[in-house]
């Protein structure tokens, strides 16, 4: 808007808009003043202005007053012969060209949580060079639950907004808000322009602490001593953590300083008595207390607390503790002296007279001397690993009205002595081990505690040989004393040691010193170490067995029958039989668990007359461990072309003589009591249990592919394997696991020696071989002696301890 007035008497007003085109008229002068038009020119009519451009020009021919410029200012018109000024007034009507601006586009604002609801908050203002109506009319919050917009309208200042807090604000919820403060103007239509608003909630301290009372009162003997508790102040605070951590402080007033008097503990707010009352010289104390929160804007509260104190018995008991006996030794007899206690009083006649005693339950008494001396001593039993210190309190009382009291703690502490043995967790612990671990290895840690102290508990271990086997167990393992580290001072085998039993003793270092046992178990876990055996008559691969069948043998033809053992025990033991033939040879077949080769089918004119066979008998171990045994099997045209070596058709005799009677009553003899030692040896030796390690399993019955069964617990398995056929009949007697005894193999031959052919330390083998009866009655006339012989071995096999828990009986061929 744009004035020019007409001085005088005369003034004129005209309205414009602004930005309005050049030329633009906007009044005529001349005839507002009641000029005439042909004096304008003659009396010079001119525009004067104070800027340096000229907005407004009169055409002196019409009078008509012209835009020449765009309007901003005011302008000044002149007449000059006579010079005369006349002030004109333009109002330069505006439009709606320009938005709200606010000067910057982000506003921050920081806040604390702590701000009450309807708190204001100024804002920024927008500007807007429009004017009038089209300049800013309002201005717009965005959406949002904590914050409402106070506008102000104001008729010479504009219009201002104000930010209000609605709901409490809370930082650990919402610790930035944005918000959009949009400013409109009049204009039509409106404009407006926007600010955007980041509050930053500040996590102040919110609560102040609140006392229980804004008062307190208390009263207070003038007598009390120091540290005689006054009272305790409660203030609260809602606020967590350090917000909510008060710590209470005196307020100095005037010349007294509470500090001098009263003790104040600033963590429980407790007030003990410090220096020394006098209710003639001080009969009151007000005293002002305050309460401060530790958050990081501390804020506070206050109270009053008035003390009165009362004049009365003013000396309280003393005590006095001397000849202080600490450390006690937990084994002190009752009645040991601890200390020497005194208590005195200064007041005379009943106020003097004191009454002590030991409060709380504790192992300690007072007993009297004379008067007003005590002795501390001890009334019960004191054990160091319950309680290694006590807090001996203490109190003397006089007979003042009203008494007065002290109290005194004694602390007595309690030393160790050598009175617990130690401790192991267990009272049998079980080792395993594998066989052909590494010597030097730490097969086991045993660990013991014991609860005394120093000395008293430091341990050190060694082992006891309880083994019943004659071998000390300082040769087979070694223990470190002071980490109790057993070490294996050999490599276990299996097949010679399955487990043993020692002790190790634990003993502390205290006097006199005090041990314990715990018994070891070491039970040796089997390895497949032991490669498959075959048994006699075939030897393993290096020479050539040779079997002869007839040309005319059937599909199903028994051939030979291969038997081997292995060492080891468990699916290491379990034998797999293979058969490998010529390439193109489809002529025999083997049994994969009995190891019998019998023909697959008739024999043809294309078959060889000469077979070589190689069996591969395998075991079941990581790795599979084999052994190989070659066979030579040639086809005769008839069964009497077939000769063995233990096949012998004898010649019929033709007259018994006596010692044929004797001989044929021995043999029956002899089998009779082999047979029932056999069946007696199985019946007990299966149906036993073993003391040591029946637990570990019940027994199982199961059946093979092959037609045998087995009778097996997880500690030991024995395989009985009965075979008769027309060349030989045999007994296999042999165990799995546990334990570990010497067992041999014996065999009978068909010629005329007997000899122990080999020994199995790990397992127990016994394998007969008998031929036919005309051969025994020959080796029975030669070698009588050695039947007697072989009766004694079949005895010895009640002796081997080892023989339970299971076996196998294999199924009969023949």
């Amino acid at each position: 808007v744009m004035h020019l007035f007409l001085l005088m008497s005369l003034q004129l007003s005209y309205s414009i808009s602004e930005e309005v085109n050049k030329g633009t008229v906007v009044g005529n002068i001349a005839k507002d003043l009641n000029l005439n038009v042909q004096e304008l020119e003659n009396r010079d009519l001119r525009v004067v202005s104070s800027y340096s451009k000229t907005y407004f020009n009169v055409n002196l021919r019409t009078g008509n007053l012209l835009v020449e410029e765009r309007i901003d200012r005011e302008e000044l018109s002149v007449l000059s012969n006579p010079m005369t000024a006349h002030r004109i007034e333009v109002n330069v009507l505006d439009i709606n060209d320009n938005s709200p601006a606010f000067v910057e586009n982000k506003y921050f604002l920081n806040i604390s949580e702590s701000s009450l609801t309807g708190e204001r908050y100024l804002l920024p203002v927008a500007v807007d060079a429009d004017i009038g109506s089209n300049s800013v009319k309002s201005y717009k919050l965005s959406q949002n639950e904590h914050f409402s917009l106070d506008v102000q309208s104001g008729e010479e200042h504009g219009v201002s907004a104000e930010l209000v807090l609605q709901k409490a604000l809370d930082r650990e919820k919402q610790s930035v808000i944005t918000l959009v403060l949009t400013a409109v103007d009049g204009g039509k239509p409106s404009r407006s322009g926007t600010l955007q608003i980041y509050v930053n909630v500040l996590d102040v301290n919110d609560n102040i602490p609140t006392f229980s009372k804004s008062l307190y009162k208390v009263r207070v003997l003038e007598n009390a001593i120091p540290g005689t508790p006054v009272i305790k102040l409660n203030a609260t605070d809602l606020d967590e953590g350090m917000n909510g951590k008060i710590l209470y402080s005196f307020i100095k007033r005037g010349n007294i300083d509470p500090l001098n008097i009263f003790d104040l503990n600033s963590v429980t707010g407790e007030i003990n008595v410090k220096g020394r009352l006098d209710y003639e010289e001080t009969p009151a104390y007000e005293v002002r207390v305050q309460a401060v929160d530790q958050g990081a804007s501390p804020r506070s509260a206050h109270a009053k607390l008035l003390i009165e104190i009362i004049d009365v018995n003013d000396n309280a008991p003393e005590i006095a503790v001397t000849s202080l006996m600490t450390p006690l030794k937990e084994d002190a007899e009752l009645g040991t002296i601890v200390a020497l206690v005194t208590v005195t009083d200064k007041d005379g006649g009943n106020n003097g007279i004191t009454n002590c005693e030991v409060v709380e339950s504790v192992p300690f008494k007072l007993k009297s001397n004379y008067k007003n001396d005590y002795s501390l001593v001890v009334d019960g039993p004191l054990d160091r690993e319950n309680t290694s210190l006590y807090n001996v309190t203490i109190t003397a009382t006089d007979e003042g009205s009203p008494p007065l009291s002290s109290i005194r703690v004694i602390i007595v502490q309690v030393s160790d002595v050598n009175d617990n043995a130690p401790r192991f967790m267990e009272p049998v612990i079980n080792i395993y081990v594998k066989e052909n671990s590494p010597i030097g290895f730490v097969i086991y840690t045993i660990s013991a505690f014991d609860p005394d102290l120093d000395g008293n508990a430091k341990l050190r271990y060694r082992l006891l040989d309880t083994s019943r086997r004659n071998i000390p167990i300082s040769s087979i393992l070694n223990i470190n004393s002071e980490t109790g580290d057993i070490i294996s001072l050999q490599s276990f085998n299996y097949e010679e040691l399955k487990t043993f039993q020692f002790k190790v003793q634990a003993t502390d270092s205290g006097v006199p010193p005090l041990s314990s046992n715990v018994t070891v178990n070491i039970l040796i876990l089997d390895e497949n170490d032991n490669n498959p055996t075959i048994l006699a008559p075939y030897s393993e691969h290096g020479s050539i067995n040779s079997e002869s069948i007839p040309y005319s043998a059937e599909a199903g033809y028994f051939v030979a029958k291969i038997r081997a053992v292995d060492a080891d025990s468990g699916y290491n033991a379990l034998l797999i039989y293979h058969l490998s033939e010529p390439k193109g040879n489809n002529l025999f077949r083997i049994g994969t668990s009995t190891g019998e080769i019998r023909t697959k089918r008739r024999m043809s004119d294309n078959d060889l007359k000469t077979h070589p066979l190689v069996v591969l008998v395998s075991d079941n171990g990581e790795p599979s461990l084999s052994a190989t045994v070659s066979i030579e099997v040639v086809v005769v045209e008839s069964t009497a072309d077939i000769q063995t070596q233990f096949r012998h058709v004898p010649i019929k005799e033709d007259s018994f003589s006596d010692l044929n009677l004797y001989l044929l009553i021995a043999i029956v003899s002899v089998s009779v009591i082999f047979l029932l030692s056999l069946i007696s040896l199985i019946a007990v030796r299966c149906h036993r249990t073993d003391g040591s390690f029946s637990r570990y399993s019940a027994p199982m019955i199961t059946t093979h592919p092959d037609g045998s069964w087995s009778y097996s617990k997880s500690t030991q398995q024995y395989d009985v394997c009965f075979s008769s056929d027309t060349l030989k009949s045999d007994v296999v007697v042999f165990p799995a696991p546990f334990p570990p005894v010497d067992a041999e193999l014996i065999s009978i031959n068909g010629g005329d020696s007997f000899t122990k052919t080999q020994t199995l330390p790990s397992k127990e083998k016994v394998v007969l071989y008998l031929n036919d009866k005309s051969q025994c009655i020959t080796f029975l006339k030669k070698k009588i002696g050695y039947i007697i012989w072989i009766f004694h071995q079949i005895v010895r096999l009640f002796k081997y301890p080892s023989l339970d828990d299971s076996c196998t009986l294999g199924h009969t061929k023949s």
